[in-house]
């Protein structure tokens, strides 16, 4: 049973509520025609009660604020966190809060606020799903309770003027591409037991074995060698907007980018993507940075073109 609803505010009765409301009103019929002072002070009691579950669940509400809300890496069709930054100034209040965030495009689970610190911040995280790519925009945060005894549902609204940006899913081929040109690998000057690669002067814990004589005696100085090892090259991709047209394939094609991203930052890999469009060529790196290049692209061309990973040079 809603008793008002605003554009801030709404308070509604629960079930046990209601049936705690007929019951509050039989007593009180029942006390007005006996005269029965007993009766009297049991409708004084839960008349009371009632009254104090709704000034506890209106306290509940007060002192907080959205103070920030972080996206982290946030992918379309997977199930990610929203983590919310509330500023309380409750200082230790008993809350008892279900938080409520609506989106544009997607669903948000409920999430639980029920005691905050005393160090004024409390934070929250939200399991968001959202369907599409891109930005989305967060409508209203709802703070609803029904503490303390369940008689009352109290909601506040929270307007949102924010945004936040949805990579595309990490689709992850089940093979490797017929244009994969491999990952690759350079020799990077390192300390391994390898192939000699050059020398340097002796360092504290380096081993006598290594002592470069010849070049001890050149500079009267111990020298050592140096050796290389193989180390594999970081990721680059290729992405020409004007060869794709808007559609399924071009979508299919950018969460396939995505999925090597994924891929590349599980293994701990450098990673680079060029992409191509109608203003020129412009080059990322990094793993998030390549995700929201990913999210922001539009096709601007007609037909299907291609992307073909391959490895720094």
């Amino acid at each position: 049973m809603r008793l008002w609803n605003d554009r801030h505010l709404r308070l509604s009765l629960t079930g046990l509520g209601l049936q705690y409301l007929l019951a509050l009103l039989a007593v009180g019929a029942f006390s007005v025609n006996t005269g029965n002072n007993l009766l009297y002070l049991v409708f004084s009691l839960m008349l009371g009660l009632f009254l104090v579950s709704g000034i506890l669940s209106r306290r509940s509400l007060q002192g907080l604020s959205l103070t920030g809300l972080e996206e982290g890496n946030l992918f379309a069709r997977v199930r990610g966190g929203l983590r919310l930054r509330l500023q309380d100034d409750g200082r230790g209040r008993i809350r008892g809060l279900e938080l409520h965030l609506m989106l544009d495009d997607g669903t948000v689970e409920p999430g639980f606020l029920g005691t905050t610190r005393r160090e004024r911040e409390a934070t929250v995280v939200l399991q968001a799903r959202v369907t599409h790519r891109g930005w989305t925009r967060l409508r209203t945060l709802e703070l609803r309770t029904r503490f303390p005894f369940g008689l009352l549902e109290k909601s506040r609204f929270l307007e949102l003027e924010q945004q936040v940006l949805v990579l595309p899913h990490p689709r992850t081929p089940p093979a490797q591409p017929a244009n994969w040109r491999g990952e690759g690998h350079r020799t990077l000057a390192q300390e391994g037991t390898s192939s000699p690669e050059g020398t340097r002067p002796l360092r504290p814990g380096d081993s006598p074995g290594r002592v470069h004589w010849k070049r001890t005696a050149q500079r009267s100085q111990p020298w050592v060698r140096t050796f290389e090892e193989e180390r594999p090259m970081g990721l680059h991709l290729r992405m020409d907007l004007t060869a794709w047209g808007p559609g399924r394939p071009f979508e299919r094609e950018l969460e396939r980018l995505s999925g090597a991203v994924l891929q590349a930052r599980l293994q701990k890999r450098e990673i680079s993507l060029e992409v191509r469009g109608p203003e020129g060529i412009r080059e990322v790196h990094g793993h998030t940075p390549c995700w929201r290049a990913l999210a922001l692209a539009q096709a601007a061309g007609t037909g299907e073109g291609g992307t073909s990973p391959a490895p720094l040079s």
